[in-house]
């Protein structure tokens, strides 16, 4: 029966989510989590939530200073939230179900368990902070008889390549668990200005997460910085690169890496002085600006970031499987110009 309340339908009485944390939220303090989660309701009653061990990581009791580790499943109690935040977010979840365009992508792999795509830059992976919808959310438009798709990982917007999602809800666990507990192999292709040290192959730095403030348009956004290593704060980073191709001007690498921090290629290169090519948040901003001009010799538009190969084993079988995702047309063309041999 539909209670109705003032000429509207009552919300719906709130349940018990468990939510599967994911390389974005790792790291992330159970309280900074929930406060970031749970939109709308009072700090005081969070922490309340969490001292009376109703918030369960594993199943288990947490402080709120616990830290999240990707394919935990946070226990997140019944909470009810004002009618306002109620609305808005109800709001936005038909926005995303109904303004979702079908849109299928450039597919590397697909079995009964999962689906390896090959994204494009400038596409978010899903929904929300100010964006509408994102690959999973035009992947399920797309796919309609599709019983269960979620991602496993996530990829920046402007970062292009390959990424997974999960047809099965065993799959998903099972892949999650690979990369919290570092089974996958990692390697994404960057362009850097300059050339980079061939002696330099380890980048061993903790990085930090917080939030731009002031009264900028930027103020609220997430950035990473680097940090001592008695920060208690920092996060363990690690970070290989090897030179593929380079000239007088540019360095093309091969990145990969050890830990699945937030921006953590961006940051651990631009650290040394070799910001990525078109980075809008740690690059060369007046270099970008050149190379964006209709007028550039060599023009690149986007940031210069793929994820090129995924080594994993199959949810299933566990069969070793190796991905790759070929450079997409403006970074190859942009890579060939730029690397090509002078003449003499």
């Amino acid at each position: 029966m539909k209670v109705i309340i003032g000429g509207k339908p009552a919300p719906p009485a709130p349940k018990v989510e468990t939510l599967c944390i994911d390389e974005d939220a790792s790291g992330q303090r159970v309280d900074n989590f929930l406060i970031r989660h749970l939109k709308g309701v009072p700090k005081t009653h969070i922490y309340r939530l969490i001292r009376s061990g109703e918030v369960r990581v594993n199943k288990g009791r947490v402080s709120a200073d616990t830290r999240l580790t990707t394919g935990d499943l946070l226990r997140v109690p019944p909470v009810r939230i004002s009618e306002r935040v109620a609305e808005k977010e109800q709001a936005m979840a038909e926005q995303v179900a109904h303004g979702a365009p079908a849109r299928d992508f450039p597919v590397l792999l697909e079995d009964d368990h999962l689906i390896a795509i090959n994204k494009p830059a400038g596409v978010a992976v899903h929904g929300g902070s100010g964006v509408s919808f994102g690959v999973i959310e035009q992947l399920r438009m797309a796919r309609p008889q599709a019983k269960f798709l979620e991602l496993v990982h996530r990829l920046d917007r402007e970062t292009s390549g390959i990424l997974l999602v999960a047809k099965k809800r065993s799959a998903l666990k099972q892949l999650q668990d690979q990369f919290r507990t570092r089974q996958t192999g990692k390697t994404y292709l960057a362009m850097v200005r300059g050339q980079w040290p061939a002696k330099l192959k380890v980048l061993d730095k903790p990085l930090h997460k917080y939030l731009l403030d002031g009264n900028e348009a930027q103020a609220g956004e997430r950035r990473v910085k680097v940090v001592s290593r008695d920060d208690p704060d920092g996060m363990p980073s690690v970070t290989l690169v090897k030179v593929r191709a380079s000239s007088a001007d540019y360095s093309l690498l091969e990145v990969t890496i050890k830990t699945g921090r937030t921006h953590q290629i961006r940051v651990h290169l631009a650290s040394e002085g070799f910001p990525i090519l078109g980075d809008d948040k740690y690059g060369d901003f007046e270099h970008n600006k050149q190379l964006a001009r209709a007028s550039a010799q060599h023009q690149l538009k986007r940031m210069f970031l793929h994820a090129w190969r995924l080594q994993l084993h199959h949810p299933a079988s566990g069969e070793p499987i190796e991905l790759l995702a070929d450079l997409p047309p403006e970074l190859a063309h942009f890579s060939a110009a730029v690397l090509a041999p002078r003449p003499d």
